[in-house]
């Protein structure tokens, strides 16, 4: 007999329905590959010829920079943009996604010289044309393998269509959309203060700076001497004005040689005090104590409460650095100026500083910057003594050098290290200075209201964008556009050889550009300086000196601004774009330089109405973190590439090493599984991006448990529908109570993914898919059809309930997630049966399908809460028992359920068969508070009891008992007699065929 019982238990083991699937439990590499392509440019294909609607969803990409290797910046920045196009795609739109790079700028050209080792070796100035050929080689070069890696994060795309901002036409586009501006007024060239960086020898935009905090620079308080005053204070005995000094305070003492006025503030009280050592002084009123403290000395107050619109234009002192024949300067009324530090009044240098110009320029005062290219003094410095600044870089020793003849003639009181916060060149790290050169500008002023007015109808993630935005906007009025650089887009001006004078119009620039569209961009820089062929006829003249091509080039936003004007897709609602997407830094960059340029065009085209945006939504995403909240950084060595993260080198071992015997040890390093894109798409999809993105070990390890987690999700449904067919499906009506808690359920997950896909939040759907696959589906549902999946026959009603419920969690399933890891859902369609993929649509071709509505039901909630209440009281009765030893299986007990006092028709009382199921346990029975407790739990070997409380407050009791009966030794579970037969020890015998 014992023989015959264990063979008859092999027997019934074979009977058993397990779960199975060709599906992997851990990632191939090898077919990654093919995936992949299937993913992506298969996929891309495929819905540019199925999806051709009138109007594809458009999302326009926003350049990376050609120079450098690909980050987890890059990852972030990709990854974002292919899950909203996998989205739309679910939606069952065409997408247009066609990537892009910024090619031309300093960066470039530095990099390609520095690569030009014979160059170095040479003392002669390297021409433009080298300069260009390099940088063109190494841009090239650079998009290739940035491309590469940004397909190996499945991103999809028309790659073979992409753009360069150096494609010739490209540069046609941006240079049709520069003559508009030209034609409309909106170009035009002025000497006035720019930022400039004497470390790259070149104007810079705003956004090409970046300040830091802890710069330090020398501060001074000095004192200029009054020429004269208003009469009313002249007339004062006390006072003489050789004697009386201005007393100012600065901390860019190297712009003093380019002063031009003193200005005061007209509504703030000055004061004219006596120095012991120093004379009279004219200082704010609010500000004497500080001068106290800076001149160590207590000062006598002499002339109180002099406003400063007494002082405007009727006080005049001399300049320090232009020589006793140089007439008086004025003292002027500014609304810049303020007494919270310094002196309360402003020394103005309107070739060196932005307020200074405006300030001047009204009053007829010109600019002066007697600076050269390089940040170093000029001759102009100062005419009665050249040599003592010219040649000194005025950041360092010319600095110094003004100070200490200031200093030599008597007028520096004092001086001080003063730390602040001051603008670098974001490419150098090096200072930078406020200049006055020539260059050519777009007038912003005119076309900001109409930038403004346009953002209204855009839509900002996150909505704190839009006040960004517009505050650079409306505190914009110009636009430095040119840069005195070899690589780029030539502007196409013409100069008097004579005077100087530029020639910038819209004939002129149509006539360069059909040379450029004959002879190549680069003729511009290599034909003959004297060459004829670049003047328009109505400019030769014979006699005259004639005119010269140009070298300044296009700021590189201009150049990526116009990028618009490349999309090829027929305008939604005057919006070039559905989607622009960057980091929040091109708040200042290409979201504005964007915004500005299409809004010229539009202008400039005659458009009457309301002026568009070119996008529609304006999606920001913030920069990338270790676990420490440091940026990425070589110098500190927490630079992540993204390869390491989908080979998961990164990520802490899961198990140890096999083979050989040997356990690992830390010296032979970890051992991860290699989980592909999807483990990068996986930490982008689950990081709100709205804010800096932190990226770490300990980060990336939970996403490696959440990939293994769905592949095992996979699994188990392949598994479970192995034997399943589309005609085998069920009726709602017909599931049973847990598959229609389930489907609640799914419900509830599908429609939280489509309302966090909508508003950009993914990971909120990241979030919802994770909870629902560890607790609503693995520890509720699956744990309790495992029997009726295992072992019922195979055409029972209640398995194929079972399975219909899966076969929708496994469709829902994969459309989530089709966005998110494409890789994983691909795999998963080549291991789906044929039964099923015979009927169904590939899933990431699919239409995202709504739940069904009968799925939503709030009796279903209410009884799902009730169940759940009663289950963890169960649970925790059962843990008593664990504790001591008593069961292992939640099968090795039996329940019953005290219903609080007048419960009816409850969850309880409709589904008491499904119960046992449910809880997992081998039997439930149910009784009321009234009833005597069954004798079975009194005669049981051991029994605990738990309270329990529903959500609308009743109570009752939950037992757990020893069973009273023999487990199957099939099914395991604990509901007959002592057998009689050995056919009588199976429970579920009439259900294995």
């Amino acid at each position: 007999m014992p023989e015959l019982l264990r063979s008859l238990t092999r027997s019934w083991s074979s009977t058993l329905k397990l779960p199975k699937s060709t599906f992997p439990a851990r990632v191939t590499p090898a077919d990654q590959t093919k995936y992949l392509r299937r993913c992506t440019d298969d996929l891309y294909a495929w819905q540019r010829r199925e999806r051709t609607a009138d109007r594809p969803f458009v999302l326009h990409d926003g350049p990376p920079y050609a120079n450098g290797d690909v980050h987890v910046g890059h990852a972030l920045n990709k990854i974002l943009k292919d899950i909203i196009c996998r989205v739309q795609l679910g939606l069952g739109k065409g997408v247009r996604y066609v990537p892009g790079w910024d090619c031309h700028g300093l960066p470039i050209e530095l990099k390609a010289l520095e690569k030009q080792k014979y160059l170095k070796e040479s003392d002669r100035p390297v021409s433009a044309a080298v300069i260009r050929k390099a940088a063109r080689k190494l841009a090239d070069q650079t998009v290739r393998e940035q491309m590469k890696w940004f397909r190996e994060f499945a991103v999809m795309g028309d790659w073979e269509n992409h753009w360069k901002t150096m494609d010739k036409e490209f540069e046609k586009r941006q240079l049709a959309i520069f003559r508009e501006m030209v034609e409309k007024g909106l170009i035009y060239r002025r000497f006035k203060p720019v930022y400039w960086s004497p470390s790259t020898g070149t104007a810079l935009a705003e956004a090409e700076l970046e300040y830091k905090d802890d710069h330090i620079s020398i501060a001074a308080l000095v004192k200029f001497p009054l020429v004269s005053i208003p009469p009313h204070l002249a007339q004062n005995p006390l006072l003489q004005v050789k004697d009386l000094s201005a007393v100012i305070w600065t901390t860019t003492p190297w712009t003093l040689p380019a002063n031009n006025v003193i200005a005061v503030h007209p509504d703030l009280e000055y004061a004219i005090v006596q120095s012991e050592v120093h004379g009279h002084l004219l200082v704010a009123q609010s500000r004497i104590e500080y001068l106290e403290n800076s001149l160590k000395e207590d000062l006598s107050v002499i002339v109180p409460a002099i406003h400063g619109s007494e002082l405007a234009d009727r006080t005049t002192y001399r300049p320090l650095f232009k020589g006793s024949n140089t007439e008086a300067q004025p003292i002027i009324a500014a609304e810049f100026v303020t007494a919270d530090s310094g002196s309360g009044l402003v020394h103005c240098a309107p070739g060196h500083g932005m307020d200074d110009y405006d300030a001047c320029v009204s009053r007829g005062i010109p600019a002066f910057a007697p600076v050269d290219d390089h940040g170093r003094f000029t001759d102009k410095a100062m005419p009665s003594d050249p040599a003592r600044l010219s040649g000194k870089s005025v950041l360092d020793e010319g600095n110094i050098a003004c100070l200490e003849y200031i200093e030599s003639q008597g007028h520096l009181l004092a001086k001080h290290q003063y730390e602040h916060k001051y603008p670098y060149d974001w490419r150098s790290k090096l200072p930078i200075i406020i200049r006055a050169t020539e260059q050519w500008f777009a007038d912003v002023a005119d076309i900001r209201s109409s930038a403004v007015k346009a953002l209204e109808d855009v839509r900002f993630v996150p909505t704190s964008g839009r006040q960004r935005l517009e505050n650079f906007i409306k505190n914009r009025s110009e636009w430095c556009i040119s840069r005195q650089r070899a690589w780029g887009v030539p502007i196409p001006a013409l100069y008097h050889r004579g005077t100087g004078e530029a020639v910038l119009t819209k004939d002129t620039v149509s006539h360069i550009m059909d040379k450029i569209e004959e002879r190549g961009v680069d003729a511009w820089w290599t034909d003959d300086a004297n060459d004829p062929a670049w003047i328009p006829p109505f400019l030769q003249d014979a006699s005259g000196p004639g005119y010269r091509r140009g070298t300044d080039t296009m700021d590189v936003w201009f150049d990526s601004g116009t990028s618009w004007a490349g999309i090829d897709t027929p305008y939604s609602d005057g919006y070039p774009s559905d989607v622009y997407l960057e980091g929040t830094d091109q708040h200042r960059g290409w979201f504005q330089s964007g915004l500005l340029t299409f809004i010229a065009h539009q202008l400039a085209s005659g458009q009457t109405s309301a002026s568009r945006a070119p996008y529609k939504n304006l999606i920001t995403h913030g920069f990338t973190l270790d676990e420490e909240g440091r940026k990425m950084s070589k110098s500190i060595g927490n630079v992540l590439h993204p390869q390491s993260i989908m080979d998961g080198t990164l990520l802490p071992p899961l198990k140890p090493r096999k083979g050989k015997g040997k356990k690992q040890t830390e010296s032979q390093g970890p051992v991860y599984d290699a989980l592909g894109p999807d483990a990068l798409r996986l930490w982008v999809a689950s990081s709100d991006y709205t804010r800096d993105v932190v990226i770490g070990k300990q980060v990336l390890q939970t996403v490696n448990t959440s990939l293994h987690k769905y592949r095992v999700t996979f699994k188990m449904l392949l598994g479970a529908l192995s034997d399943f067919s589309l005609e085998n499906r069920l009726p709602y009506d017909e599931l049973q109570e847990v598959d229609r808690i389930a489907l609640m359920h799914l419900s509830e997950l599908v429609l939280a993914c489509q309302k966090a896909n909508e508003n950009f939040e993914f990971y909120k759907a990241v979030n919802a898919i994770n909870r629902w696959a560890n607790l609503e589906f693995s520890a509720f549902y699956m744990e309790a059809i495992k029997d009726r999946l295992y072992t019922l026959g195979e055409n029972s009603p209640s398995r194929r309930a079972a399975q219909t419920t899966l076969l929708h969690i496994y469709h829902h399933l994969q459309e989530a997630l089709a966005p998110i890891t494409p890789v994983l859902v691909e795999e998963t369609w080549e291991h789906t049966p044929e039964t099923i993929k015979t009927y169904c649509e590939h899933p990431l071709r699919r239409v995202v399908a709504a739940p069904a509505p009968e799925w939503q039901s709030h009796t279903l909630e209410a009884d799902f809460q009730d169940l759940v209440a009663v289950h963890s009281a169960i649970k925790t009765a059962q843990e008593k028992s664990r504790a001591k030893k008593e069961i292992g299986s939640s099968l090795q007990s039996f329940v019953h359920i005290i219903l609080p006092e007048g419960m009816r028709e409850s969850v309880f009382q409709r589904n008491l068969s499904e119960l046992p199921d449910l809880f997992v346990v081998s039997s439930v029975t149910l009784g009321t508070p009234v009833e005597p407790t069954p004798t079975a739990i009194a005669d049981a070997q051991w029994q605990y009891s738990e309270e329990y409380e529903l959500p609308n407050g009743q109570k009752g009791t939950v037992y757990v008992f020893t069973p009273q009966a023999s487990k199957c030794q099939r099914c395991w579970r604990y509901v007959i007699a002592e057998p009689q037969a050995v056919e009588e020890t199976l429970t579920c015998n009439l259900n294995v065929t």
